[in-house]
C-alpha cells in the first residue's frame, strides 16, 4: 500500500525526475555488483511442488539449486540427534563465545503520570555475558543439584517463569539429564497452572521470586505433589510462609550442591531421540490448557527446517530473547541461535526500546545496547512500531513529511522489483531502522498473521526483511517460512524441508483442493516435527493426529490454506471457532456467544475476530422489545432500521453486552469491543444459518464485510 503524496505536482514532478536520473547512473554498476538479478531469480522460482502431482498435495520444498524436490531432512549436525547435544555442540565449537546475556538493573523508581497512574521506571547498565561454556557448566551443575533433590530422568518437572536467562539454563539441565520439561505461560491464571501441575504430576517446580508470590502461592494447597520450588532469583535466601512439605531453595544454591564431587561423579541418563523433552501447555480457549508432548528429536527437525531459511546464520549474529519462552516459537528460535553459535540477548516488550515503558526517558532500551541482527517478533509488535513511526511522520514537517513519503512509495516500487536502495536507507530510514538496534538483518513474524500493509512497511522501514512463518505447537512451530529474498505479503512462504503439507477438502466450508485459480483446503501438516500428541488426551489425539501408512505423523491444523503457483502458501480462513488475536491470546468466538445471548438484549449474536487484530468485534440482532423500550427512554422515536443504524444504540448496547460479558467471567480480551446492530433476523431464508440455525460464518462475514472494514479501521 502506498501512502498519500500530498504536494504540489510540479514539485512531484521535479522529485521524480530527479529520481529517473539518479536510477539512470546508478543502476548498471549496483546491478552488476548486488546480484540483484539473482535476488530477483531466487524471489520468483518455485519454492515448493506437489510430491504426487495433484493439486491436493503433499507439497515440498524444492532445492535452492537445480529446484528438485527435496527429501524431508531431520538433523541438523551430524550425530546430534537430542537437545543436549545441541547445547554440547555449541560449548565444543564455541566455547568462549557468548551464549547468554543479561542487563543489571541499575536504579528502579515510581514514575507519576499525568493521568495520575505511578508507572516503575528502569535504568539498565550493560549486557552481562555467559560464554557458551559457562551456560553449559551452569546447566549441568543445575541439573545435578535437580536430581539430589530427587528429580528422577523421565519423571516431569515444571517451569513457570518469565523469559530470561535462567530459564534457558534450567531448560538446558533438563535436557541433559532427560527431565521432561512441563512449561507453562506466566499469564495463566491459577485453576490452568493447577489443572497442569497436576494433569503431569509434578514434584519439583522451577518460578521466579515475582511469579511464586503473586500467582503461585495461591494454588499451592490444590497441588498435593508438589515437595520442592526452585527460585531462579538469588534474593532472598530464605523463605518463610510455605505449607508443611514444601522446600523452597534458590537456583544458586541448586547449582552449588549439584557442584558437589560426589554428586557430580553420579552417571545420568542420556535421552533418547524419542525421548520426551518438553510438555508444553497451549495458552488455551477455554481455561483448561492442553500439554502438547515434544520428543527431542521433533525440535530437532523443527530447528532444522528453521535454520535452513535464514541465510547466512552463524556465530557472528546477535538475537534478542523477549517472547514467552513457554511458546514454541521463542524456544526453537533459542535453539537454532545455539546451534549456531549465535549470542542471545535478553530483554521484555517492556524495556525493548527506549520509548518502552519501563524504560526511564533519556535511558537505554534494549535493542539500542545489544544491536541485534536476529528477531522473531509477533504482530502487535511490529503494529506498535508501524503506528509509532506513522504517529511521528504526521507530527513532522511539511517537508520532511513529503520527503518521506516519497522516499517510501519510491523505494517499495523498487524492493517489489527485487531492487535495494541505499540511498533511501541511509538518508530516510537510518532512524527508524535505529529503532531497533540498526543492525537488523532478519525479522521473522510468527505466532499469528501479520497484515500486508505493516509488513510492507517494516520492510521498507526498517531495511530488512520481514518473513513470516506458519507452524503449531503440535508442528513444533515449524510448518513453512517465507524466504528472505521473497518480498510479497500476505503469504506464509513454502514448507520447511522439514515438512510437508497437504490440502484436505473441506465440505462444509466449501474448500477444495480442486478450486481454481488456488488449490484450496484444511491444512494437513506432516513430517519429523509432527509431535507426539496431546499428555493424557486420546480423545483429541484420534481427532487431530494420524499415522500413514509409511509411519509418519501428521497434524490437522483446521486451518484453511491456498498453494500458490511458486509453492507459497497463504492462510485464508480458518475451520474452527478459535481465534488466535494478534497479541497471541486465543478467543473460543462460540463460547462468547453462548455467553453473551443470555443477555436479555440479544436474540442473536455472532463474534468475530481477525488474526492481525487485537479485538474482537461483533453482529448482533437485538431484542425488538428491549431496544425499542431504550430508543424510547432515550427520546429516539423512528423506525426499527433507523434505531439499529443510530450510532448512540449502538454504543448503549455495546455498554450492556459488556456488563453482560463482565458478568459471566469472560475475559477482557473476549468481549466485543465494536458492534454492529442488524435489523433484519438472520433465518434459514437468508443464507446467514443453517436449518438448525447454526451461525454460517464465512456467509456472515461476507454480509458484513464493509462493517468489518469500518469497525477495524483499516490502514
Amino acid at each position: 500500500m502506498k501512502l498519500k503524496e500530498d504536494m504540489n505536482p510540479l514539485l512531484l514532478q521535479v522529485f521524480r525526475s530527479v529520481v529517473w536520473v539518479y536510477s539512470v547512473i546508478t543502476f548498471l554498476p549496483w546491478y552488476l555488483l548486488s546480484g540483484a538479478g539473482a535476488n530477483l531469480d531466487r524471489a520468483r522460482r518455485v519454492k515448493a511442488r506437489s510430491v504426487s502431482g495433484r493439486p491436493a498435495g503433499p507439497y515440498r520444498a524444492t532445492n535452492h539449486e537445480d529446484g528438485s524436490q527435496q527429501k524431508l531432512v531431520s538433523s541438523l549436525h551430524p550425530g546430534v540427534d537430542t537437545l543436549d547435544k545441541v547445547m554440547e555442540h555449541g560449548a565444543a565449537r564455541f566455547p568462549e563465545r557468548n551464549c547468554l546475556g543479561t542487563r543489571e538493573v541499575l536504579s528502579e523508581e515510581d514514575e507519576l503520570q499525568p493521568n495520575g497512574k505511578v508507572f516503575k521506571k528502569v535504568i539498565l547498565g550493560e549486557y552481562q555475558w555467559m560464554s557458551y561454556e559457562e551456560t553449559y557448566q551452569a546447566a549441568v551443575c543445575f541439573g545435578s543439584g535437580l536430581a539430589t533433590l530427587g528429580q528422577r530422568p523421565q519423571c516431569n518437572i515444571a517451569i513457570f517463569c518469565e523469559t530470561r536467562a535462567e530459564w534457558m539454563i534450567a531448560a538446558q539441565a533438563c535436557f541433559i539429564y532427560n527431565f521432561p520439561l512441563v512449561t507453562l505461560y506466566s499469564t495463566l491464571g491459577g485453576v490452568a497452572i493447577a489443572h497442569g501441575l497436576n494433569e503431569t504430576e509434578i514434584t519439583h517446580i522451577i518460578t521466579s521470586k515475582d511469579l511464586l508470590h503473586s500467582r503461585l502461592k495461591a494454588i499451592l494447597l490444590e497441588v498435593p505433589r508438589l515437595q520442592h520450588i526452585i527460585v531462579v532469583d538469588s534474593k532472598p535466601t530464605s523463605w518463610p510462609g510455605f505449607p508443611r512439605g514444601i522446600m523452597v531453595h534458590n537456583m544458586d544454591a541448586v547449582q552449588e550442591l549439584g557442584s558437589r564431587p560426589e554428586n557430580m561423579a553420579v552417571a545420568r541418563r542420556r535421552p533418547l531421540p524419542s525421548d520426551i523433552a518438553v510438555i508444553m501447555y497451549t495458552s488455551g480457549s477455554t481455561g483448561i490448557p492442553k500439554g502438547v508432548m515434544i520428543s527431542h528429536s521433533n525440535i530437532i527437525a523443527g530447528v532444522t527446517g528453521m535454520a535452513e531459511r535464514i541465510p547466512d546464520l552463524d556465530e557472528t549474529d546477535t538475537y534478542i530473547g523477549y517472547l514467552p519462552l513457554a511458546h514454541v516459537l521463542e524456544l526453537s528460535a533459542e535453539m537454532v541461535c545455539i546451534s549456531h553459535g549465535c549470542c542471545i540477548g535478553y530483554s521484555s516488550p517492556q524495556t525493548l526500546a527506549d520509548q518502552s515503558t519501563k524504560i526511564k526517558k533519556g535511558s537505554k532500551g534494549d535493542t539500542s545496547v545489544l544491536k541485534p541482527t536476529l528477531m522473531a517478533a509477533v504482530p502487535e509488535i511490529m503494529d506498535r512500531i508501524y503506528k509509532n513511526v506513522m504517529t511521528k511522520v504526521e507530527e513532522m514537517s511539511s517537508v520532511q513529511r513529503t520527503l518521506f513519503v516519497l522516499a517510501y512509495n519510491y523505494k517499495m516500487e523498487q524492493i517489489t522489483k527485487g531492487y535495494k536502495t541505499p540511498l533511501c536507507d541511509s538518508l530516510v530510514f537510518r532512524k527508524v531502522r535505529s529503532l531497533l538496534g540498526g543492525h537488523m538483518r532478519v525479522l521473522l513474524s510468527g505466532g499469528a498473521p501479520l497484515s500486508a500493509a505493516t509488513q510492507r512497511f517494516m520492510n521498507i522501514c526498517l531495511c530488512c526483511p520481514v518473513g513470516q512463518g506458519y507452524g503449531l505447537t503440535e508442528t513444533c512451530g515449524a510448518g513453512t517460512i517465507s524466504e528472505m529474498w521473497d518480498y510479497s505479503t500476505g503469504r506464509v512462504g513454502a514448507p520447511l524441508v522439514c515438512s510437508e503439507i497437504t490440502l484436505k477438502d473441506w465440505e462444509e466450508g466449501g474448500y477444495y483442493s480442486t478450486d481454481k485459480p488456488h488449490p484450496r483446503g484444511e491444512i494437513v501438516i506432516g513430517g519429523p516435527n509432527v509431535t507426539m500428541g496431546y499428555y493424557k488426551n486420546e480423545v483429541k489425539n484420534r481427532e487431530d493426529f494420524f499415522v500413514d501408512s509409511n509411519g509418519q505423523r501428521w497434524f490437522c491444523t483446521g486451518d484453511i490454506g491456498e498453494f500458490h503457483p511458486d509453492g507459497c502458501l497463504k492462510i485464508i480462513d480458518r475451520k474452527k471457532d478459535l481465534v488466535k488475536l494478534q497479541a497471541g491470546e486465543y478467543v473460543s468466538l462460540g463460547k462468547v456467544e453462548a455467553m453473551l445471548k443470555n443477555c436479555p438484549f440479544v436474540d442473536n449474536i455472532c463474534a468475530y475476530a481477525n488474526s492481525d487484530q487485537s479485538y474482537v468485534i461483533g453482529f448482533v440482532v437485538p431484542n425488538q422489545k428491549q431496544l425499542m423500550a431504550l430508543a424510547e427512554q432515550r427520546g429516539l422515536r423512528c423506525s426499527w432500521e433507523e434505531i439499529c443504524n443510530n450510532p448512540d444504540m449502538e454504543r448503549d448496547v455495546l455498554h450492556i453486552i459488556t456488563e453482560a460479558a463482565l458478568s459471566a467471567k469472560l475475559e477482557r480480551f473476549e468481549i466485543p469491543k465494536k458492534i454492529r446492530l442488524s435489523a433484519e433476523p438472520w433465518t434459514p431464508e437468508t443464507g446467514l444459518v443453517t436449518d438448525a440455525f447454526k451461525l454460517k460464518r464465512k456467509e456472515l462475514k461476507s454480509h458484513y464485510q464493509e462493517d468489518i472494514e469500518r469497525m477495524y479501521g483499516g490502514k
